[in-house]
């Protein structure tokens, strides 16, 4: 019986292995993440005699190149929660934090829960790439929100609110939106009201044409009045032009860049198994399927539909003292924050369409009506929402099994 804790850092690891009763059958010895070490090292724990199992943490990817190589060895590998480790054997004062002492825990912590560990298995291909995806295109939707902010306010400056005179959505191909491109051309408001209404109109049109917008006189009259009662701090030069084109072309880089990754994760996503099941879920789209496929994995590896509410970490856990017991709990926020912000997403779109049949926009209207807070009913109605989502693609992966 031979416990390894490996505690895992970018490039290298300290792995130690421990026998009952605290027996140590190795020091605490550093690992670098070569083919060569990690081949030395499968040697190593191969030739102990007993049975042996391997804990490391999750810790982001660094894991995963020595977790993926050790399974593939056929060694018993398990990967727990960093918080499960952290708050394991706290029984000294003294705070004492070293990568030999953390290998040392984790060895320690395999021990006292040997007949618990669960194994690890690697993802699929489709669902390892998928999650990346997901991450790099929420980092790109970031930049972009706070490029857009930037954007407004040098146009307040010299084009007030006049993105608010557009409301057409992202177009689907290059991602680009229209009221973008068209301060990329009329930067200032006095490259509207300078000409005449015709005249504008005229180049307003060709702009539509040559960009692929569709073109209505009406809009370009309201532009065109729009701008005639419009002051400006910024006067209309070379270098206020600069600033904004550079901006508009930044956005639009930005915006061709997303809508490919999208289409890739929509191209991923569409190898799962579960893809159907997903897609044809409320408030679920082109966007959000792939992103909650890429958060959740795979459903089979949650025991119960608890677990992947707790994955998600919205779940309320009970508080209770003595004669004490909390009537009302805050989530625990101890799961993936990626994958609570695309069930907010989700909940956002129930709202804006209301679907009076489905039953998770029934309960959160439910509990809306019961006047209880924002928050409240958005994070009740995820809830709902991963329950019916790990019931329904369970059973349909079960099916297929069995078929």
């Amino acid at each position: 019986m031979n416990a390894v804790g490996i505690d895992i850092s970018k490039g290298k690891c300290m792995v130690a292995i421990l026998r009952p009763f605290g027996e140590v059958v190795a020091s605490p010895f550093e690992i670098q993440h070569t083919a060569h070490e990690l081949r030395r090292l499968v040697e190593r724990l191969k030739s102990l005699d007993g049975e042996t199992r391997i804990v490391m943490e999750h810790t982001g990817n660094y894991y995963l190149p020595v977790a993926r190589h050790l399974h593939e060895a056929g060694l018993y590998v398990s990967v727990v929660n960093a918080i499960l480790v952290h708050d394991y054997g706290q029984n000294s004062l003294r705070r004492v934090k070293t990568d030999k002492k953390d290998a040392v825990k984790i060895a320690s912590y395999a021990l006292s829960h040997w007949l618990d560990l669960p194994q690890y298995a690697p993802e699929e291909d489709v669902r390892h790439m998928l999650k990346p995806c997901a991450r790099q295109c929420n980092q790109y939707v970031k930049q972009s929100v706070m490029l857009k902010n930037s954007l407004i306010a040098l146009l307040d400056q010299t084009f007030p609110s006049v993105n608010m005179l557009f409301s057409s959505p992202p177009r689907k191909g290059d991602g680009h939106e229209k009221w973008i491109d068209f301060v990329g051309k009329f930067w200032h408001f006095e490259c509207v009201n300078s000409l005449s209404k015709n005249v504008f109109t005229q180049r307003y049109q060709k702009w539509c044409k040559r960009t692929g917008y569709n073109f209505l006189s009406t809009k370009a009259a309201a532009i065109y009045d729009f701008a005639c009662i419009q002051v400006s701090t910024l006067p209309r030069s070379t270098f206020a032009k600069q600033l904004i084109t550079q901006a508009v072309s930044q956005l639009n880089s930005l915006s061709e860049t997303l809508a490919l990754i999208r289409q890739q994760m929509l191209s991923l996503a569409s190898g799962l198994p579960e893809f159907p099941v997903v897609m044809a879920m409320q408030g679920v789209g082109n966007v959000l399927g792939p992103q909650l496929m890429a958060e959740i994995g795979d459903v089979r590896r949650f025991n119960r539909k608890q677990s992947l509410v707790a994955f998600a970490g919205i779940d309320a856990p009970p508080f209770q003292s003595g004669a004490f017991e909390a009537q009302s709990t805050g989530i625990s926020k101890r799961g993936s924050s990626s994958l609570r912000k695309t069930l907010f997403q989700v909940m956002d779109c129930l709202l804006k369409h209301a679907p009076s049949h489905d039953a998770v926009f029934q309960y959160l209207d439910k509990k809306r009506g019961e006047g209880k807070h924002y928050y409240v009913y958005m994070m009740a109605g995820a809830n709902k929402f991963l329950r019916i989502y790990y019931a329904s693609v369970k059973a349909y992966l079960d099916s297929l099994e069995h078929d």
